[in-house]
């Protein structure tokens, strides 16, 4: 049997191939730069078709098809591995373990998270659609959020701020049980396998990990999303837009935006997990009654809160990079770098926090409910509250 450093060292380096197939999509380009510099001028970053070189375009979707199917397969193979009872028992853990990533595991985390981020987001919805809205015409829809929302209801009817409902609830629900589930999976065991005294680092790592895996399947149906709010003439609801997307473009189409939702997502669960942890075990480390139920609840809304500006602050970027890539400007989107560059050059660095305020309103919604709501959900399960243990 393999020795604890044994153990430790190859998971440490599937830890590390991991990273880099979920990292590599980054480095694709199949857009000709020297076209693209030609547009960076312009206020739309749709390219006319000369742009796009077809030998690169079905290069680059064979290759990042495969980047996605290997990543999702790395990381099985990671979790269960590290799941399984002889490592476990190798690197002296007395948690609940599982054989296989589908055993034993505590699907508790797993329910809780799909429960509340479907609720969080689906409530959410019509700030959501005023953000992306924001995000796409600054000048049509920038003056504030109230505007906004006047503007699209004049001209579409209120029912056009609950566009994408649909996809956010089914695609959040998934993307919430895949977040919370291997976040909480991967917490103790990342704890064993660096061993620190600092649990923020092994945390922070199963963030990363958990946000990586809940992205790439989320990415679907954050696109189909994004496109019911921008383009008002293409879809009505979930069910006809993905056959269109897939007629459209293909169905690797789908996952075009993984780079661009990894650089959304990952910033976003670890600012979110991470800092609601940290803060709530400070907390219940100065109340004087943690086991007041009161007490918890106030515990669970101040962490739950400073997660929420975290989170959209970090992530921010990488939103408006999404909604960029997604919107219906381009059937085939830019690559990250040259939709980055472009998101630049239009508008500099403050292109980048365009919709803040929306979004930190959106944002600041969305988690504090749902973090208070997963909260609530895990003790109802007989889960421990967030750092009370």
């Amino acid at each position: 049997m393999l020795s604890m450093h044994g153990h430790r060292k190859r998971m440490q380096l599937m830890l590390l191939a991991l990273v880099l197939i979920v990292v590599s999509p980054l480095g694709l380009d199949p857009i000709d730069r020297n076209a693209v510099r030609n547009l960076a001028s312009s206020n739309s970053i749709q390219p006319p078709l000369s742009v796009f070189d077809d030998d690169k375009k079905n290069q680059r979707r064979k290759q990042l098809l495969v980047s996605v199917f290997s990543s999702c397969g790395l990381a099985s193979l990671f979790l269960s591995l590290q799941l399984h009872p002889v490592y476990a028992a190798d690197l002296g853990s007395d948690i609940l373990l599982s054989s296989t990533i589908f055993g034993d595991a505590d699907l508790r985390f797993f329910l809780a998270g799909g429960i509340c981020a479907a609720f969080s987001h689906g409530i959410t919805t019509p700030i959501d659609v005023i953000k992306t809205r924001q995000q796409v015409d600054t000048e049509k829809y920038g003056a504030g959020v109230l505007d906004a929302a006047k503007i699209i209801v004049q001209e579409e009817g209120a029912k056009a701020l609950l566009k994408g409902l649909g996809p956010t609830v089914v695609g959040y629900g998934i993307e919430g049980a895949a977040k919370f589930g291997f976040y909480e999976s991967l917490k103790p065991a990342m704890s064993l396998l660096l061993d620190l005294e600092n649990f923020a680092i092994p945390y922070l790592i199963a963030s990363v990990i958990a946000g990586a895996a809940a992205s790439i399947m989320l990415c679907p149906l954050e696109r189909m999303r994004i496109r019911l709010v921008t383009d008002p003439n293409f879809a009505s609801n979930l069910l006809t837009g993905i056959p269109l997307l897939i007629k459209e473009s293909g169905i690797t189409s789908l996952f075009w935006g993984c780079p661009a939702m990894l650089s959304k997502q990952v910033p976003y669960t670890f600012g979110k997990q991470v800092s609601f942890d940290e803060v709530a075990k400070y907390l219940y480390s100065i109340v004087s009654d943690p086991s007041n139920p009161l007490t918890k609840l106030e515990v669970s809304f101040v962490s739950a809160f400073i997660a929420s500006i975290t989170a959209c602050l970090l992530s921010q970027p990488g939103d408006v990079i999404l909604t960029d890539t997604y919107s219906e400007r381009g059937t085939v989107p830019l690559s990250f770098s040259n939709v980055t560059k472009v998101i630049y050059d239009r508008q500099g660095f403050k292109g980048f926090y365009s919709g803040l305020t929306a979004r930190i309103f959106h944002v600041g919604v969305i988690i504090t409910s749902q973090l208070l709501l997963y909260d609530y959900v895990k003790q109802a399960l007989g889960l421990p509250a967030t750092g009370s243990s």
